[in-house]
């Protein structure tokens, strides 16, 4: 469908959450008339209904009835997964399907810088619009991070910049979106239960990113990363790897401890690694790809050196809460997989007690055995998946399985002694016990505060 095509098109959104709103606001003052559909009660929705409502927007919640399909567009929020039975259904009826980020890809004026990844998305997400805001670079940060895509585009000019956090779930259904930067931080397990536990399958979804870039498009990519190289050779743009060893050509890599870039053949000495403000090597990779996101717009490389020296971290990623009785607590609720636990442990030396579990999402566990044998001294098992996890670490250290939040923090208080770090970092969703990952890490911290 093109633009033309929307004025007095009916179109159906999916979803009645922040971007399904938006994204139904966008179309209706384009001509186009939507209607929402959400399968959760109306006692749910209390935002949503009240601002569709004053809009003039007609919606149903509970459930997808025949008006649902109803159109000759179906718009999709970021929470909705591909093979949802709303979406199957639909394509099934042979109805265009888009994402909501692809929608206002149409109305956008300026650049975009799409960024997506098993881990780092919404640290590099942010990382990238600090270093873009601290050089005076018009900007907004949107996407699947907090504001959606469709409720900002319409404020962007030419030369304005969208640094967009994107899922795998938004590029499923992107068939236009041509970002002028992408960037690709790392493909790991993830969301197998939506993929038919298939890593060529959600790889693929992953590539999207970039596929329809062309010519001086430059695609931003972890030479690191194994599944990241194996889709990389598809890409028909610009590429720009980064890692720790220096690539033959343009790049960000680590030289003698300093955090090096090259474009067009012109080298930086960015910033001594050590002076980076977050920890950990996955934060290292973060901060070369938030780094030549930046020069391939310009910013030179002292202004990004004081970025990176004072960014102060992203909420629910390995955010360091408070010392209690000598025990360091931290929050890392936002490793909802296996991989974003594996970088979270390398970042301490000291013994940990790890929180660990919630609704598994098809998680093998094995890559974390030999770091839990060296540096984890205790796991607390939480959620749904309490049993899995004990079974799976059974024998490598000791394991306690708590009923709730409260009880996993109290036990953890007491499995630790000074000097050691308390450290929620799942490795699941959060669904089982909260109602998304910034719900369990307020609850964790809010727990931790009163100890």
């Amino acid at each position: 469908m093109t633009l033309e095509q929307l004025s007095g098109a009916k179109v159906t959104v999916i979803g009645a959450a922040r971007s399904g709103l938006a994204a139904a606001e966008l179309l209706k003052a384009h001509g186009a008339v939507p209607f929402v559909s959400d399968q959760s009660s109306r006692e749910k929705l209390e935002r949503g209904v009240r601002e569709l409502t004053a809009a003039g927007i007609p919606f149903e919640t509970g459930g997808h009835t025949q008006r649902t399909y109803d159109c000759s567009l179906m718009v999709i929020s970021p929470g909705v997964p591909s093979d949802a039975p709303v979406v199957l259904e639909a394509q099934q009826r042979g109805t265009e399907i888009v994402s909501e980020v692809e929608l206002a890809s149409w109305f956008c004026p300026g650049s975009i810088v799409a960024i997506t990844g098993s881990n780092g998305k919404t640290t590099t997400t942010t990382l990238t619009g600090r270093v873009l805001g601290d050089a005076k670079t018009k900007h907004v940060v949107a996407g699947n991070i907090g504001t959606a895509f469709s409720g900002v585009v319409l404020d962007l000019a030419q030369k304005d910049i969208a640094v967009l956090e994107v899922s795998s779930f938004q590029l499923d259904h992107c068939k236009t979106f041509r970002p002028k930067v992408s960037v690709l931080l790392n493909i790991t397990q993830d969301h197998m239960d939506r993929y038919g536990h298939s890593m060529e399958r959600y790889a693929a979804s992953k590539a999207r990113v970039f596929m329809n870039q062309e010519g001086e498009d430059a695609l931003v990519y972890c030479a690191d990363d194994p599944w990241t190289m194996k889709v990389v050779p598809e890409a028909r743009c610009r590429k720009v790897p980064f890692g720790l060893q220096q690539p033959a050509g343009d790049g960000a890599w680590v030289q003698d401890g300093t955090l090096v870039t090259r474009l067009n053949g012109v080298e930086h000495k960015v910033i001594a690694i050590g002076e980076i403000s977050i920890p950990g090597v996955h934060n290292l990779y973060n901060s070369m790809a938030a780094s030549l996101t930046g020069r391939l717009f310009g910013v030179g490389p002292a202004s990004i050196r004081s970025t990176l020296r004072n960014f102060p971290g992203v909420e629910h990623r390995l955010e360091y809460v408070r010392n209690a009785a000598g025990v360091r607590y931290y929050n890392d609720s936002k490793a909802t997989n296996v991989d974003s636990v594996w970088y979270a442990l390398q970042a301490f030396h000291d013994p940990i007690v790890l929180l660990l579990g919630g609704r598994d999402k098809g998680n093998d566990y094995t890559r974390l055995l030999d770091l839990v044998r060296l540096r984890v001294k205790a796991i607390i098992a939480i959620g749904e998946s309490a049993g899995t996890v004990e079974n799976a670490f059974a024998g490598i250290t000791s394991t306690h399985a708590a009923r709730t939040m409260p009880e996993a923090v109290a036990a953890a208080r007491d499995a630790a002694v000074a000097g050691d770090v308390v450290l929620l970092s799942p490795a699941c969703a959060s669904f089982d016990w909260f109602d998304n990952y910034e719900h369990r890490g307020k609850v964790f911290k809010e727990l931790v505060n009163r100890l």
